[in-house]
């Protein structure tokens, strides 16, 4: 399985960006859609996750991101996205796409490459 994060970039203070993270299978049950950052200097922090279908399809932020960012999917389970609004330069960071899944029944974590947010004051 291999998840592609894309859409990262450069952006001033207060704009937008989408990222997007393609997965490359389908053949197995998705429990968990997540999105992670990691700062310069800092540890890999939880942004975003979304549980799966059967835990409909409930999502949870950080409380840095509540209210500007949005994770969403599409009905095929192939891609999700984060969708980040007002963007501050503490959000600067490399963006990684995360889903825990199951496959003949075990429990896998797989990770995209990761995608640079640079966000400008």
């Amino acid at each position: 399985v291999q998840l592609q994060a894309s859409g990262g970039g450069l952006v001033q203070a207060g704009g937008s960006l989408r990222l997007s993270c393609a997965i490359s299978e389908n053949d197995f049950s998705i429990k968990v859609m997540s999105w992670y950052r990691q700062a310069p200097g800092k540890e890999r922090e939880l942004v975003a996750m979304m549980l799966g279908d059967e835990q409909g399809r409930q999502t949870n932020y950080a409380a840095s991101v509540k209210g500007r960012f949005i994770i969403s999917r599409n009905n095929a389970e192939t891609e999700f996205y984060l969708q980040m609004n007002s963007l501050k330069s503490e959000d600067t960071a490399v963006y990684y796409c995360n889903i825990k899944a199951t496959k003949n029944l075990r429990l896998s974590d797989y990770w995209g490459q990761g995608t640079l947010v640079t966000v400008s004051s």
